[in-house]
């Protein structure tokens, strides 16, 4: 007995070990790459040029009139857009969820289209189509404009109403049919049950989905540079301050001001994901929707004038890339593609290469992070988890400044600021909370007495990492590596300050294409960027199919 209880203890004494020995890699990255380059915006922003503390930065502020305008009109938008993309997104998970709709596997399919490409492509695609010399206008000769407020709107709610309708899907599905069932055996009609059930239960997906698209919105740069026009907005400002007038100090300075707000949201909206979850535990059978002829007809009208606008502006963007002169010359070509490209497929190529990277080490660190979680202490396990989440809370044009502050100088300018590295890891760490919650997730299902199997039989830390942990976490594994891939090839915030003459990414070529009128390359580079988040999709549908194939058969 004394023995068995010694082997116990120094089981789980070993086990402590290695997840300690799988968290100090990971962390390190995280202090490294994330904590180090947000702590030296926030040093720079309360800094002068020789280093001594002081406000000055923070009361320039108020010298010019434009940004205090900026802040209200960042402000102004994401309120906006958040009122706009929340119901239209709730309408949309009602007709997927909650109606006998046809065709919703057209409609998931549209949704993605916003998630393949930088923000920017939209407003790209409103520009062809609705700008001074769009489609719209060539064609009919009516008046058009779409820069400004209205653009910014139009573009923001495109953006942000798939990850709206990602939100209360997955809140929808937890809902219990017996819970309608009840409902109509005591005679509740289908529009009181929606009052009395669905809302209730959706609270706080509502919530947490509204700030994540005012969190969006506030610290978007993609739509705001491209449609944005006269009405400027903070992200705008950053950018400006940085790019154009090398002023450092002011740039890290407006960060700080925009980082503020996105903090608060991304708090609240955890805190109301988290309530949400917490009654989900045991949904039961899912609800089927019965026939209703009335409501399937009016969400099946929402849902075509939801996403008409979106079909009409992403396919405006491929049309214009096969044209050979827009607006003025719309004679069909391949040109664009088959040599057209100023830079060829060279941005692509690049784009392709750091995404790729970004995804194997982010995979790889997020993996060894989370299998370190299980077994750590909580005294270490909390404060973890908190660092790796922080990143949600981070504007990515934030971080891309950091790396700029943090790395552009000393040893690591020479050969670490402007290499694929750095871009690698600074879109790693923009998206390593979702990342992290994902695998973390995956992680969940792996059970408790297959570790202590493994390690009975003799097996070390690789034994029970490799035959314990991995067949469970494989199919979060590939949804992990995937997201990473697709997001760094779309990101244009937290790398637009890291790019340099000789390393171009295809979503920043996209907006210098656009800055100078060669609108028809620019979208064959949007083309691009899609076909690659597409191709990277189906991959990773094709192989959780594989996985889950090979479950069941096991």
């Amino acid at each position: 007995m004394f023995v068995s209880v010694a082997t116990d203890m120094a089981g789980t004494r070993q086990g402590r070990l290695a997840a300690v020995s799988l968290l100090v890699v990971p962390v390190l990255g995280l202090f490294l790459f994330f904590l180090h380059p947000l702590a030296t915006v926030l040093w720079r922003s309360v800094t002068d040029a020789q280093g001594a503390l002081t406000i000055a930065n923070y009361l320039r502020l108020f010298d010019d009139p434009g940004l205090p305008r900026a802040a209200l009109h960042s402000l102004a938008i994401g309120l906006a857009t958040t009122a706009c993309c929340v119901p239209l997104g709730l309408a949309l998970a009602m007709a997927l969820h909650r109606s006998r709709v046809p065709g919703k596997a057209l409609i998931r399919g549209v949704l993605l289209l916003p998630m393949l490409a930088p923000s920017l492509v939209l407003g790209l695609g409103l520009v062809c189509l609705l700008g001074r010399n769009g489609l719209v206008h060539r064609l009919t000769g009516l008046p058009t404009d779409i820069y400004g407020f209205w653009g910014l709107l139009v573009a923001n709610t495109l953006y942000g109403l798939p990850q709206v309708v990602i939100i209360l899907s997955a809140a929808l599905v937890r809902t219990p049919a017996r819970h309608y069932d009840a409902a109509a055996s005591m005679g509740a009609s289908p529009w009181r049950q929606f009052l009395g059930l669905t809302l209730p239960r959706l609270r706080f997906a509502l919530l947490a989905a509204a700030f994540l698209v005012f969190t969006e919105t506030l610290t978007d740069f993609g739509s705001a540079v491209i449609v944005g026009g006269n009405y400027r907005v903070l992200a705008m400002e950053i950018y400006s301050e940085v790019v154009g007038q090398l002023d450092f100090a002011m740039g890290a300075t407006l960060g700080v001001v925009l980082l503020a707000p996105a903090l608060l949201s991304v708090w609240l909206g955890r805190m109301a994901r988290r309530r949400q979850d917490s009654g989900d535990a045991m949904p039961g059978r899912m609800l089927l929707p019965a026939k209703h002829a009335g409501r399937d007809a009016a969400l099946g009208m929402l849902v075509i004038l939801t996403l008409l606008p979106l079909v009409a502006v992403v396919g405006t963007v491929a049309y214009v890339s096969v044209v050979k002169l827009w607006p003025y010359d719309r004679a069909l070509t391949l040109a664009n593609y088959l040599g057209g490209m100023p830079d060829g497929y060279g941005p692509v190529a690049t784009s392709l290469a750091m995404s790729l990277l970004a995804a194997c080490v982010g995979s790889v660190l997020v993996f060894a992070l989370t299998a370190g979680l299980r077994h750590a202490p909580r005294a270490i396990a909390r404060p973890v988890q908190f660092l790796a989440s922080l990143p949600a809370a981070v504007p990515g044009m934030v971080l891309g400044l950091g790396y700029v502050l943090a790395f552009d100088h000393g040893a690591t300018s020479q050969w670490f600021y402007g290499s694929i590295g750095i871009v690698a890891f600074c879109s790693l760490y923009h998206y390593h909370a979702q990342s992290f919650l994902t695998m973390q997730s995956g992680m969940r299902q792996v059970p408790e007495a297959l570790d202590d199997a493994v390690a009975v039989s003799g097996g070390g830390t690789a034994h029970v990492l490799r035959d314990a942990v991995l067949p469970f976490v494989a199919p979060a594994a590939v949804s992990t590596f995937v997201y990473l891939f697709m997001r760094s090839m779309v990101t244009l915030s937290g790398v637009i300050f890291l790019v340099t003459p000789d390393l171009g990414l295809a979503s920043v070529t996209v907006m210098r294409l656009d800055e100078n009128g060669f609108l028809a390359q620019a979208a064959a580079y949007a083309m691009c960027v899609v076909l690659a988040g597409a191709l990277a999709l189906g991959a990773m549908r094709l192989l959780l199919h594989v996985l889950k194939e090979r479950r069941h058969v096991a």
